[in-house]
């Protein structure tokens, strides 16, 4: 990555070191050296965009360089796009930094102010050339130096500060942004979660939220959101002060429409592209929660800001190629049903337990690899071949030998089709267990076979599911298993799949 020219220039100064950060460079080095110690180890994925919190290192610290490290040492990024909304004063559209660069005790980091001035030029109104906008914002300077920490100051920055408070404004951004959101650079969006709440109420509205952004779906983002306004959650102020910076990526990735090339398309041909059309795939990816109750030092249970780390991956084909053994399988299908027993308040179930010391329960290090990965998935239990309880979920945050034991009390016990289990059902039950591949968009229902492919519908903030297993047990049509899903599961109609937004995945363990 280069800066546009060579000719020393006006940098913009720290407004928050001493404060959010260490002051002195020796100190900053040591922080961040510090923070990068106790990191979320690198996923291995091509990290497209970065979502990461923005408060003092003392509380977010921790998770911000578990975001900034699943980045490559090695990538060589062309720009990074840092993307933030604004804290400080209303702006119509997104203010760019385009008179000068950017500065931290560890050096002076390059503005692509050239790129700058041509959005600036190109989308009056929508971006305007505000340094005013930039100068005690916190929310771009904080994440510096982590970006320093990896790249030195080898880097190219394009430094946006949103301050609109429409969605269409933030789709417009996108489209405008959208011919850049390619390989060759860098998007992170800085944005913290739940604002003073309790320390129990952030973890669950922070899990909302993080499970909206996962969807990559901006309608579900903005429903949640207005859900959980309306909730009355005490102490809470907002559940994502940086929403429309995170909505703005949600636009970006759903919605591509790039010309596949690193070169940008022009406005018009961007624009005349209705509706857009995704030509690739992203996952989200959350890599670590924590919030402020949870610092050592100043960690105030009683209101509390919350933190996530999430990744923008591309989605590669030979993600969907897991294969389960059998023996990891069976381990699942035995911490269920161990869970389930366990929940009945009985004794220790080693009957039900593996009794090869490999793959002891009570021993995740020794678990499979595959089952430490955050797949999605579903437990079913049925009784005499019926169905007697199925919960789960399309995508998750925490490795998959806990989500199991996790959703198989939940069909247990909360599937409100269905009375809860009891003791004397427990030993004819029987569980089955569907870990999901990533999902993929579809542009024709032709792309779906039954008995392969699980179905999510989604329109006006409803979805519904059906697993891959579904049609071949019910011996369903294509049609029906599309309106059962869409009407039963969703509360779309019969009709409501031909307008919707539909998925499908597959079972990895099948």
């Amino acid at each position: 990555m280069r800066r546009d020219n060579n000719k020393e220039r006006f940098a913009r100064p720290p407004a928050v070191a001493g404060r959010f950060y260490s002051g002195t460079e020796k100190d900053l080095r040591q922080e961040v050296d510090q923070l990068f110690t106790h990191a979320v180890a690198h996923t291995g994925h091509r990290v497209r965009a970065l979502i990461v919190p923005h408060a003092g290192y003392v509380f977010s610290g921790g998770v911000a360089a578990s975001a900034f490290n699943q980045l490559n040492r090695k990538s060589n990024y062309k720009r990074i796009f840092l993307i933030g909304s604004s804290h400080r004063i209303p702006i119509s559209g997104a203010a760019v930094y385009t008179e000068g660069d950017y500065r931290t005790p560890l050096g002076t980091v390059p503005v692509d102010s050239e790129l700058g001035k041509e959005l600036v030029t190109a989308h009056p109104g929508l971006f305007t050339a505000n340094s005013h906008a930039h100068s005690g914002e916190h929310s771009l300077e904080v994440q510096l130096p982590f970006l320093q920490h990896i790249y030195g100051n080898k880097i190219l920055l394009v430094p946006l500060v949103i301050g609109t408070f429409k969605a269409s404004v933030c789709r417009e951004i996108a489209r405008a942004l959208a011919p850049w959101f390619t390989k060759e650079n860098l998007f992170v969006i800085s944005t913290d979660f739940s604002h003073y709440p309790s320390y129990k109420d952030a973890i669950a509205t922070d899990a909302r939220t993080k499970d909206a952004i996962l969807s990559n779906n901006p309608d579900i983002l903005l429903q949640v959101l207005d859900e959980n306004e309306s909730a009355s959650i005490p102490g809470l102020d907002t559940s994502l002060c940086g929403w429309t910076s995170v909505l703005t990526l949600l636009y970006l990735t759903q919605e591509q429409h790039t010309n596949g090339s690193s070169e940008p398309v022009s406005q018009e041909s961007a624009t005349a592209r209705t509706p857009l059309a995704t030509q690739e795939s992203f996952m989200y990816v959350p890599i670590e929660y924590k919030n402020s109750g949870d610092a050592p030092l100043y960690g105030d249970k009683e209101q509390v800001v919350g933190y996530w780390a999430i990744a923008v991956t591309e989605k590669r084909a030979d993600s969907e190629k897991t294969l389960f053994s059998p023996q990891a399988e069976t381990l699942l299908k035995d911490l269920a049903r161990n869970a389930i027993r366990q929940a009945l308040e009985e004794s220790e179930a080693d009957d039900f337990l593996p009794q090869d010391p490999m793959q002891n329960p009570q021993d995740p290090k020794q678990y499979p690899p595959e089952l430490h990965k955050p797949y999605g998935a579903f437990v079913t239990l049925k009784q005499n071949n019926r169905l007697r309880g199925c919960i789960g979920r399309i995508v998750s945050d925490i490795p998959l030998y806990k989500l199991i034991q996790e959703m198989a009390v939940a069909a247990a016990f909360y599937d409100d089709r269905f009375l809860p289990v009891s003791r004397e059902e427990l030993p004819g039950l029987t569980i089955e267990i569907t870990v999901l591949s990533t999902l993929k968009k579809i542009k024709s229902i032709n792309e779906i076979e039954l008995g392969k492919h699980g179905i999510l519908i989604e329109d006006r903030g409803r979805a519904g599911v059906f697993l891959p297993q579904v049609a071949t047990e019910t011996g369903w049509t294509l049609e029906e298993f599309l309106g059962h899903c869409s009407r039963d599961k969703a509360g779309l109609g019969w009709d409501g799949w031909k307008n919707a937004r539909i998925s499908i995945f597959h079972a990895l363990n099948a």
